[in-house]
């Protein structure tokens, strides 16, 4: 007990609020991404862009890390834009942990997100269109409510992948105590200066909240198909 309230608990914070921000914009962005690439005719088009919305998950987190210090780091080409024109720094704030955060969890949105909706009746989308409903109503009130299941299933990872990021975030936010030090570089600090024990609790929190949000959207998918079967 003694332990646990002499923890710094910044970390859990900063990782609470990088992990929730993030989730608000990759949803938003990695479902509309995935209806336009859905609705691409032309193959080799929709496998380039396919490839290039995914290639985040699949490159290595310091090399993600390093393009984007290099693009919004303050003598980069954007970062040097938006510090002297925008006054807005990115690079080694907490901003910069959302940005990383949402670049490496974006993928996985995206692809659960058109897994869904490709799962749904193309019947449905295409009567409705027959009825001249327009595009954002079939969207909304047609395929969006047969895609929950797996949006939610996607949500979550990305809300798990934004809450576990490490590489691009040391390289964009740097490890700075109580500003943009997120748990997974707590638990690396605490373990290289050999506090065994703290990262230890660090571990058990991160792996309870992932834990968590997991299960509970597992659940509530279960609970919708049996209530449907019901």
């Amino acid at each position: 007990m003694y332990l646990l309230s002499n923890l710094d608990w910044s970390p859990l914070f900063i990782s609470l609020q990088t992990a929730v921000v993030t989730i608000l914009i990759v949803f938003f962005l990695g479902v509309l991404a995935a209806w336009k690439v859905v609705q691409i005719k032309n193959e080799a088009y929709k496998i380039w862009i396919d490839g290039l919305l995914t290639l985040p998950l699949v490159l290595p987190p310091t090399v993600v890390g390093f393009v984007l210090l290099y693009l919004l780091g303050n003598n980069g080409p954007i970062g040097y834009y938006l510090v002297n024109y925008c006054g807005l720094q990115i690079a080694f704030t907490w901003l910069a942990t959302v940005v990383t955060a949402s670049v490496i969890s974006f993928p996985l949105m995206y692809r659960c997100a058109k897994a869904a909706l490709e799962q749904v009746d193309e019947g449905l989308w295409l009567a409705a269109k027959a009825l001249a409903m327009p595009e954002w109503r079939i969207f909304y009130r047609i395929i969006l409510p047969n895609a929950i299941p797996g949006l939610l299933a996607g949500a979550s990872l990305a809300f798990a992948r934004a809450l576990g990021e490490f590489g691009a975030t040391t390289m964009l936010a740097g490890n700075i105590i109580g500003q943009t030090r997120t748990l997974p570089q707590a638990i690396y600090s605490e373990a290289v200066s050999g506090e065994m024990t703290t990262a230890g609790w660090y571990t058990l929190v991160i792996v309870f909240i992932c834990l968590a949000a997991v299960i509970s959207v597992n659940w509530y998918v279960y609970r919708t198909r049996k209530h449907k079967q019901d």
